[in-house]
């Protein structure tokens, strides 16, 4: 493949406007959210997506799925004039030289809301874990995929009762094993992926985990908390009551 700087072989040319447009897709999708909100998640003690998959798989063995996918936008000629990429990044790794499909959240779009998602985007990879016989391990930071006000606007509709992915989300505790970290405040649908799994670690300090977040608990009850007061591993920790 000619790079950018490179002279177009003869009938390659044809294809440049294709290729140019991989190229692009593919930085954006290395972007994440841009330079602010990755600034943003660092300031706020997190690592990106990309540097946990880079650090928690075995060196070079990360093979991604799907890295090419998000929402594009085109000028009048059609030419690609903007690419918010997808904000679920998925894969094939291994960890320790053992095969396994990796499913991670991007908070630096959307903050993981569902409408920057590609709901096919994780249905295929529980899928895809489930036929290959793959655990699965699940980075959690935000929504992972959830709805929001702003993807009900937009499309006229929300997913309730259909749940993305749930079929496969549930099928795989009972073929594969599923490990789910709570890395950042996760919340709504990223609240079920992280329960439904043998092994969910909550980071303290840093993860929260919460059906709905702290305005709309203000809005319904009138208490005023933080994350942490709400979702925090000090409140997870607690015994329930009459229990142990």
């Amino acid at each position: 493949m000619a790079g950018a700087g490179d002279q177009a072989e003869p009938g390659q040319q044809d294809w440049m406007p294709e290729i140019e447009e991989i190229r692009s897709r593919r930085e954006a999708a290395l972007a994440m959210g841009g330079p602010q909100k990755v600034a943003r998640q660092r300031a706020a003690a997190k690592l990106t997506v990309r540097e946990r998959i880079e650090l928690l798989a075995d060196p070079g063995s990360f093979a991604e799925i799907g890295a090419l996918t998000g929402f594009a936008g085109y000028d009048a000629e059609g030419r690609l004039a903007s690419v918010l990429p997808a904000n679920f990044v998925a894969g094939t790794a291994r960890i320790d030289g053992r095969p396994v499909l990796i499913g991670a959240d991007d908070f630096t779009v959307r903050g993981g809301s569902g409408d920057a998602a590609i709901h096919a985007k994780q249905v295929f990879s529980e899928q895809y874990a489930n036929q290959m016989r793959l655990p699965v391990i699940r980075l959690l930071d935000g929504a992972s995929g959830g709805g929001s006000v702003k993807m009900a606007q937009d499309a006229g509709y929300t997913y309730v009762p259909v749940n993305p992915a749930w079929d496969a989300v549930v099928d795989n505790l009972s073929v594969v094993p599923v490990v789910a970290l709570c890395l950042g405040p996760t919340v709504g649908l990223g609240a079920g992926r992280l329960v439904m799994s043998h092994l969910a670690v909550l980071v303290e300090e840093i993860g929260q985990l919460f059906t709905a977040g702290p305005p709309v608990v203000l809005g319904g009850t009138g208490e005023d908390l933080t994350k942490e007061q709400l979702g925090g591993a000090g409140g997870h920790r607690q015994p329930a009551p009459g229990g142990p």
